[in-house]
C-alpha cells in the first residue's frame, strides 16, 4: 500500500483511534500488527526478510550483552552484520556483482558473461537493515541497552511510518519512546495531520507533476538535448527533493500524530553553501548513520589529510552503492565524495584569494554565488541517480551540451507532458515549497497557520486539499505508487 493510496488515510485515522482507545499496554501490539499489515500489503514475500533482520539483531543484542568477553562481543557483531548485509547483498546486489566481474574480466581477456537471473528486491530492505545493524552496534558500544521485549524491538524495526524510506532512526532514541504513555494531545495532532498534508502537496502536486518531464526527457533522452535537456535535470533535482521531502514530512506527520517525535530528515539543502554541507542537510538518517557508523570508524577527521579525502571517497562510494548497484550510483557517490575533497584541498587557496580580492566570505557577500555553485554541482551529480547505467547517463550530458535555447520559449517544454497551464502549475508549487523553506528559517509555519482564526485555518485547507484533487497525479499507472526512495 502506498501511502498516498487513497486506502492510507483511512488507515491512519482507525490506527489513531484504536491505538488511543487501547490501554497503554496493549499498543505497542497493534502498532506491530498495523506495520506488518501495511507491509504485507506490498508482497507477503517481504515479511520473511523483515523477520530475518529483526530476530537476528534481536538475538544478537542479547548475545552481546551476555558475553563475558571483548571478543565474543565482537564476533557477535560481525556475525550479525555479515548474516544482514550478506542478505542484502544477495538480493540487491549479486547481479551488479556478477555484472562487474563479466567487465573485469573481459578488460583482462577472460571470457565471461553478466548474469541475466533476477531476485527478489523487498521493498525499504535497505533501511530497515541499517536500523537494525544499529541497534546491534549501539549494543556493542554500550550505547544501548538490550531490549528484553521482543514485540517492541519488532515494532521499532518495523513502524511501518518510516519502515519503507525513514527516516532511518537509532535504537536509543526510538525504543525508549514505545514506553511512554501517549494520551491523545490535539495540538500534536494538528501539527502532524498538517504536515502531513504538506507532505501530499510536496508529492502529489509538485514532484509528481515535475516527474511527467522527467520521465519524458530522460526517458528518451536520444531525442532531446540542449536546454530542455538542461531544464529536465533542474527539474529531477526538484523533483527527487520534494518527492523525498513529501514522504518524510508524511511519515513524520503520523508519528506525531501517534505521540511520536521524529527528527526532520532534510533542512533546506538546497540552500547550502558546500556540498559537505549539503549532506548534513540532506536526507540527515542516512548522512548521520554513515558518519557515525563508517566515516568516523575509519579515522574521521582524526588523521591526515590523505587519509581524510581516501574516507570521504570510501564513504561517499558505499553511500553511492547503498542506492542502488549500478556503476552509475557509485559514480554519484564518488562525484559527491570529490566534491567534498576538492573543497577540503582548496579551502585555504579560496580563503587567500578571498583576503586579496578584500572579500569577507563571513559577511555573507559570497551567500548566493555559493548557493548557486553548490545547487548546480549537486544537479549534475543527480544525472548519474536518476540514468540507469553509466553511458546514459554520459550521454545525456553530451546532449545538454548541445545548446538549443530556443526550445525553451518557441513552445517545445510543452509537448514533454505537460500543458501550458500545468507547467505554470508546477513552477508555482515550485515557487510555494522555495517561500516555505526560506520562511521555515526564520519561524514555524506549522505554529503560525495553527494561531490563524478558524475561518482561515480551514480555507487554507480546503485549498490544499482542492489543490491536491485538481493538480495531484492519481492512478494505477502513474509514480504516485511509489516513492523515488522506496525502491533503495
Amino acid at each position: 500500500m502506498s501511502i498516498v493510496s487513497a486506502f492510507f488515510p483511512p488507515m491512519i485515522a482507525c490506527t489513531c483511534l484504536v491505538y488511543y482507545l487501547l490501554p497503554h499496554r496493549f499498543r505497542w501490539g497493534w502498532l506491530l500488527a498495523v506495520s506488518y499489515i501495511f507491509y504485507l500489503t506490498f508482497d507477503v514475500r517481504y515479511a520473511v526478510f523483515l523477520l530475518i533482520s529483526t530476530f537476528s539483531t534481536y538475538i544478537s543484542g542479547i548475545l552481546i550483552s551476555n558475553s563475558a568477553t571483548a571478543g565474543k562481543k565482537k564476533l557477535w557483531v560481525v556475525l550479525t552484520c555479515v548474516l544482514n548485509f550478506g542478505v542484502l547483498i544477495v538480493f540487491k546486489y549479486l547481479k551488479f556483482l556478477g555484472s562487474a566481474y563479466a567487465v573485469i574480466a573481459s578488460a583482462v581477456g577472460i571470457k565471461a558473461s553478466s548474469p541475466t537471473f533476477t531476485l527478489l528486491l523487498p521493498i525499504g530492505i535497505s533501511f530497515y537493515t541499517f536500523q537494525a545493524i544499529t541497534y546491534t552496534i549501539d549494543v556493542y558500544r554500550g550505547d544501548v541497552k538490550p531490549e528484553d521485549h521482543f514485540g517492541k524491538y519488532a515494532l521499532f524495526v518495523s513502524f511501518f511510518p518510516t519502515l519503507v524510506s525513514g527516516p532511518i532512526q537509532k535504537a536509543k532514541e526510538m525504543l525508549p519512546k514505545f514506553d511512554e504513555v501517549h494520551e491523545f494531545d490535539y495540538e500534536k495532532a494538528r501539527r502532524g495531520g498538517l504536515l502531513i498534508l504538506y507532505g501530499y502537496f510536496q508529492k502529489m502536486a509538485v514532484a509528481d507533476r515535475l516527474g511527467v518531464v522527467v520521465d519524458t526527457v530522460f526517458g528518451h533522452p536520444a531525442q532531446y538535448q540542449g536546454a530542455v535537456s538542461v531544464l529536465a535535470s533542474l527539474f529531477y533535482t526538484l523533483q527527487i527533493y520534494f518527492d523525498f521531502a513529501g514522504y518524510s514530512n508524511i511519515a513524520i506527520g503520523v508519528s506525531e500524530m501517534l505521540g511520536f517525535d521524529l527528527k526532520a530528515n532534510f533542512n533546506r539543502p538546497y540552500f547550502s553553501e558546500t556540498v559537505q554541507e549539503f549532506w548534513r542537510r540532506w536526507h540527515v538518517s542516512l548522512s548521520t548513520w554513515f558518519r557515525d557508523y563508517l566515516y568516523i570508524p575509519l579515522g574521521g577527521n582524526r588523521c591526515s589529510v590523505p587519509r581524510q579525502a581516501l574516507n570521504l571517497m570510501i564513504v561517499s562510494g558505499v553511500c553511492g552503492l547503498w542506492h542502488g548497484p549500478s556503476f552509475a550510483f557509485l559514480a554519484w557517490g564518488l562525484l559527491h565524495g570529490s566534491y567534498q575533497v576538492i573543497g577540503k584541498f582548496t579551502r585555504r587557496f579560496r580563503n587567500g584569494l578571498w583576503k586579496k580580492l578584500g572579500v569577507n566570505p563571513a559577511s555573507g557577500q559570497l551567500h548566493v554565488p555559493r548557493v548557486a555553485a553548490t545547487f548546480l554541482l549537486v544537479s549534475f551529480a543527480w544525472i548519474f541517480f536518476r540514468m540507469n547505467s553509466l553511458r546514459n547517463a554520459l550521454a545525456f550530458i553530451q546532449g545538454m551540451f548541445r545548446f538549443d535555447l530556443p526550445a525553451l520559449w518557441n513552445g517545445a517544454i510543452f509537448n514533454l507532458g505537460l500543458s501550458a497551464p500545468e507547467f505554470c502549475a508546477v513552477c508555482i508549487g515550485i515557487l510555494v515549497i522555495w517561500v516555505v523553506d526560506s520562511l521555515s528559517r526564520k519561524m514555524d509555519l506549522r505554529d503560525w497557520i495553527l494561531r490563524r482564526g478558524t475561518a482561515v485555518r480551514w480555507s487554507f485547507y480546503v485549498a490544499t486539499v482542492l489543490v491536491l484533487l485538481t493538480f495531484g497525479i492519481y492512478g494505477e499507472a502513474t509514480s504516485t505508487q511509489q516513492f523515488i526512495y522506496a525502491k533503495f
